[in-house]
């Protein structure tokens, strides 16, 4: 299954207008991910598939996994995009077909590049915290990256700084002139934002990039839009500036980048460019070709389900078909 194809239309609640034509809030829905955990997909929906080239936004958590397995996601594939996995809480074991077997912790950030093929699986380790709260984004990769070399980074260490009521962890990109370590192919920005206390802020922002603002915990406001936990609200571009109201305790994500042009095709684990591409991924997958064996990860590899039966569609960033 297309699973961009089946997602619901974006909604607002019912009487709130938007204040910037460009701000749209997309509140979520559950999708279930390996046996034991449900995520809240942001993205992509039906009419808003990308900000910038981050073309994926899963928020999980906070689930109470203390008498229970937590993430166990099996070997599978990915083509043409990057992973980015970040907690605030709990801890998870990244395994892939590099060799790579890495626990992430919160405060901690994974970054894989599947260029032309990659496998791995995620699962929480026998003895894990008793909370599990965090998220995992995608990002599309560009010619000519996406048929690049796989590769994996763990950053232990990221750029934190206090902005005036604010506590700024710097994922991705550049600000304020501080940098993230993380390797990205295209002008991006993901920094989290966390008020210890009720604050109001104003960040800067690029007018040449489009945004959006996730609330993971607490709860913001934003053009006189509330944000709750598990929404994303989608800002636009053209902005100069990001005007916040944060609740205490509030943990939000913003992310941002350069309108990313380039008709995808999102297809299970793949982000290709037609239909063909798609259809050689999910038979090299199920052949035992090109993506390799997942290190210390003796699961069966998760089966790729049957391709559509209509064929998949090149979509840009609004959802409109190209080609």
């Amino acid at each position: 299954m297309d699973r961009t194809e089946s997602l619901p239309a974006q909604t607002r609640p019912p009487g709130v207008a938007p204040v910037d034509p460009g701000s749209v809030l997309l509140p979520g829905h559950d999708v279930p991910l390996g046996r034991y955990t449900t995520v809240r997909r942001l993205l992509p929906q039906r009419q808003r598939r990308l900000v910038g080239a981050w073309c994926f936004v899963d928020h999980f958590g906070p689930d109470d996994v203390a008498e229970r397995p937590g993430m166990e996601v099996p070997p599978h594939p990915h083509t043409g995009l990057q992973t980015v996995t970040w907690l605030l809480e709990g801890e998870i074991v990244h395994r892939d077909s590099l060799g790579s077997v890495q626990p992430i912790r919160p405060g901690q950030l994974n970054v894989m590049t599947s260029g032309h093929g990659i496998a791995h699986s995620e699962r929480s380790p026998a003895t894990h915290p008793p909370v599990m709260h965090g998220v995992q984004l995608w990002v599309a990769l560009p010619d000519p990256a996406r048929a690049g070399a796989a590769d994996f980074a763990h950053h232990a260490e990221l750029p934190r700084w206090r902005d005036g009521e604010l506590d700024l962890t710097l994922l991705v990109g550049e600000l304020r002139g501080e940098r993230s370590p993380a390797v990205v192919h295209t002008p991006l920005i993901g920094v989290e934002i966390e008020a210890r206390d009720a604050a109001t802020a104003t960040l800067p922002l690029r007018p040449d990039f489009e945004y959006g603002l996730l609330a993971m915990s607490g709860a913001a406001q934003v053009d006189g839009l509330d944000l709750a936990p598990g929404a994303l609200l989608y800002l636009g571009a053209g902005r100069d500036r990001l005007d916040l109201r944060a609740a205490a305790g509030s943990r939000l994500m913003l992310l941002g980048g350069e309108p990313f042009d380039e008709p995808l095709v999102m297809w299970w684990n793949f982000v290709g460019r037609s239909h063909e591409e798609v259809a050689v991924a999910r038979e090299d997958w199920m052949a035992g070709r090109r993506f390799g064996v997942v290190a210390d990860d003796a699961a069966p590899p998760l089966p790729a389900p049957e391709m559509p039966t209509t064929r998949l569609k090149a979509r840009d960033r609004r959802g409109d078909v190209r080609g």
